[in-house]
């Protein structure tokens, strides 16, 4: 009887690393509101946080990574009324949010117009970026409001009600709506952080 002998050896190895550091981008942003009636006493206060929805993260992208030789427009600060509001929602554009209104002269309560942001940026700092000073809204009739938004981006103007522009982010009242009456001054300031 001849026995073979079979010697095998098998040797494996599996090597798992890190190919390097990630990082996950997110834009963020914040409100801040505040109501003062007509002799400047504060009625109230609120801060809250933003849906940066889908088409205002593109604007943002395309202008910081491919823009060249543009000049932003806007942004514009709106605010927006309780009258038929149902949600804010990812998808939004200026052109299609059927769950909000924007507050202003068909929607109450009504002020004059939106207010640029454009040049009242304090510069930006550890990956955040705020307006240097509150914007103003007077109120020029009474109302209930639900939040505020910005709209940037070609065509985004002042005017109240307009569609153009792209949509950059939608924020509510942490507290739920809030009363404004005739001469009320609404302040409300944003910042943004990636």
């Amino acid at each position: 009887m001849n026995d073979k002998l079979n010697a095998q050896a098998m040797v494996g190895a599996m090597i798992i690393g890190n190919n390097g550091a990630a990082d996950r981008c997110e834009a963020i942003g914040i409100y801040y509101a505040q109501c003062l009636d007509a002799d400047g006493n504060i009625k109230w206060e609120d801060e809250f946080p933003n849906l940066v929805v889908n088409v205002g993260k593109n604007l943002i992208l395309d202008q910081a990574l491919a823009g060249s030789a543009w000049t932003a427009t806007g942004p514009f600060m709106g605010l927006i009324s309780s009258v038929s509001y149902t949600a804010i929602v990812a998808g939004d554009t200026m052109a299609s949010h059927s769950g909000w209104t924007e507050a202003g002269s068909t929607n109450a309560p009504t002020f004059t117009a939106r207010i640029t942001t454009n040049g009242g940026w304090s510069a930006a700092s550890g990956g955040a970026k705020a307006l240097a000073s509150a914007l103003s809204f007077t109120m020029t009739s009474g109302g209930t409001l639900e939040g505020c938004f910005l709209v940037g981006g070609s065509g985004a103007v002042a005017t109240l009600m307009n569609t153009s522009g792209t949509l950059i982010s939608a924020g509510l009242f942490t507290g739920g709506t809030r009363a404004v009456l005739t001469s009320d001054v609404v302040n409300v300031s944003y910042s943004m952080s990636i």
